[in-house]
């Protein structure tokens, strides 16, 4: 998701949408840029919000959370993607792929493989298949994405089959990864990690999907198999209410070789209300339970077992241009924050952003 030729100005996003020709040329490009603002109450000395937040996560300073700009091709049987990015999302979600690779937010190239069929074959870089959130902000329901969202992967590498059925209410795929959020492999890792997709949408308001994964994300020396699944249901009640409910569960070998398993869950439920088209509201409750620091690593009894909360307010200004304000807290079991330089079980911020698209 990262060395750009991006142009990161204003305080705004810029999402650009550049299509010649529609009907005869293959070629699109595409901008996006999202920027912030976040307060937290903890006010850390580093600038950093807690570890585990990895967008949004810088404190007190305008920033840029992400900008991006994408190259697409589409013909016939065949499709392609790039897309160079940057920004504080892009630094802290890359940090350990190597060189010009962190500023790689996507690059992939498929063919169709049926003539009769919507089946595709496509390698490359993508964005995950795992979960309803994705690094696009205007494309989520709360300004901040949920800790599930943000301690599984925004984005992976390696190859898939995916086909759509005739009506479009089924998406089907089989991944081959690299790893668990990784575009270069871990070090002296030979595994394979695969995965699977499943969507149905039997209305155009209703979407459920279930998302896996099954690898190991470590050197084949203290190898741990990670089996993963994320389910959601996306409901679309009517123009004024919708509801999106999801579910992560996790379990790792607890050491190579080992018939025991941490693990970890998430539930989280968004409640949104658009009394019109320009204006919404969004709230969201979620828990997250890591006892044994499988992703969030504490170091407490308890380890990481946090509730959290937000409201969200959502202002359409114009065709394009998106303004939002949320406020969010957590509290966790233990005391897994740190306020005022002193251990808090209590975390308070709030943050604002605007995003344009074109």
């Amino acid at each position: 998701m990262k060395k750009s030729f991006i142009l990161l100005l204003s305080i705004g996003s810029l999402t650009a949408k550049a299509q010649n020709d529609s009907t005869a040329n293959p070629f699109t490009v595409s901008a996006y840029v999202e920027t912030y603002y976040s307060y937290d109450f903890a006010k850390p000395a580093n600038g950093n919000r807690p570890g585990f937040a990895y967008s949004h996560n810088r404190h007190n300073e305008f920033n840029v959370n992400l900008g991006l700009v994408k190259a697409a091709y589409q013909k016939n049987n065949v499709r392609a993607n790039l897309a160079l990015a940057a920004g504080t999302y892009m630094n802290a979600n890359l940090a350990a792929e190597p060189g010009v690779l962190k500023n790689m937010y996507e690059a992939n190239a498929g063919v169709k493989i049926s003539k009769k069929n919507n089946l595709w074959i496509d390698a490359g870089v993508f964005a995950s298949h795992i979960g309803f959130e994705s690094a696009i902000g205007k494309d989520c329901w709360t300004l901040t994405r949920s800790i599930l969202a943000d301690n599984t992967p925004y984005y992976e590498s390696g190859a898939k089959i995916s086909y759509t059925s005739a009506n479009e209410k089924w998406f089907i795929s089989g991944l081959v990864l690299n790893g668990w959020q990784r575009i270069q492999r871990v070090p002296a890792n030979s595994t394979v990690a695969v995965g699977h997709q499943l969507t149905f949408k039997p209305t155009s308001k209703i979407t459920i999907n279930s998302s896996s994964f099954i690898g190991n994300d470590k050197p084949d020396s203290v190898k741990q198999m990670r089996y993963f699944h994320n389910f959601y249901g996306i409901f679309q009640l009517s123009d004024f209410f919708a509801i999106t409910a999801g579910f992560d569960i996790g379990a790792e070998q607890k050491a190579k070789g080992s018939s025991s398993y941490n693990k970890w869950y998430s539930p989280v439920v968004i409640v949104k209300l658009s009394p019109d088209a320009k204006n919404s509201l969004a709230a969201r409750v979620e828990y997250y339970s890591d006892a044994n620091g499988v992703i969030i690593s504490t170091g407490t009894p308890n380890g990481f077992k946090t509730w959290g909360y937000s409201l969200n307010y959502d202002r359409s200004i114009g065709n394009n241009l998106l303004w939002r304000i949320e406020a969010r807290g957590f509290t966790g079991k233990d005391k897994t924050f740190i306020k005022d330089g002193q251990p808090s079980a209590n975390n308070f911020f709030l943050t604002t952003a605007f995003a344009i698209a074109f």
